[in-house]
């Protein structure tokens, strides 16, 4: 990979999700689902759907950050997950499905923190934000038929999404 390009960690629920949010734009080279956090080499969805493995569903995002600075990144995950539920999110449930930000640097993790911080004093949610910010692990790419879900399934994307309250849910706190 180029120098100039780095890399940010996110999970935030069902990865099919996370991906269309980031991947529109200019310094993003690219998006990538999968899984990270756990403790299983290599895992495979059934394994991480287990929730036995301690993985989380995430995307990997790599980007130019003189194009696309790695706190419009923040702000954008930010505003994807409802920061307040350490369950899962939305209709997923379970470990894989809870949201995290993972930082590949200090400067991400004093990014991430200082972000959490301004959305916990902001007043926009009346629960505590309990999004955790770790240090990042191996990431392991998703199947192929998980990556890009989003442009190969478009109406079961659109069907998930609205049937899983996401949207209805960043639309009452972030507007459309």
């Amino acid at each position: 990979m180029a120098e100039q390009f780095q890399k940010a960690t996110f999970a935030g629920g069902c990865f099919w999700c996370m991906v269309k949010p980031f991947d529109q734009w200019d310094g993003i080279e690219k998006v990538v689902s999968g899984y990270t956090g756990g403790t299983v080499e290599n895992p495979s969805y059934e394994q991480v759907k287990t929730g036995t493995t301690g993985h989380y569903e995430a995307v990997q995002i790599t980007y130019d950050p003189k194009v696309f600075p790695y706190e419009k990144l923040l702000e954008i995950f930010w505003q994807q997950i409802d920061p307040t539920d350490a369950g899962g999110q939305f209709q997923d449930r379970g470990s894989n499905y809870r949201a995290a930000i993972f930082y590949h640097n200090e400067e991400q993790k004093r990014l991430a923190e200082a972000t959490k911080q301004q959305l916990a004093e902001s007043g926009k949610f009346k629960k505590p934000i309990v999004t955790e910010i770790l240090p990042a692990k191996p990431f392991y790419p998703a199947e192929d038929y998980h990556q890009d879900f989003y442009k190969k399934n478009p109406n079961a994307y659109h069907e998930d999404r609205a049937k899983s309250g996401r949207d209805t849910f960043i639309a009452s706190h972030w507007g459309k």
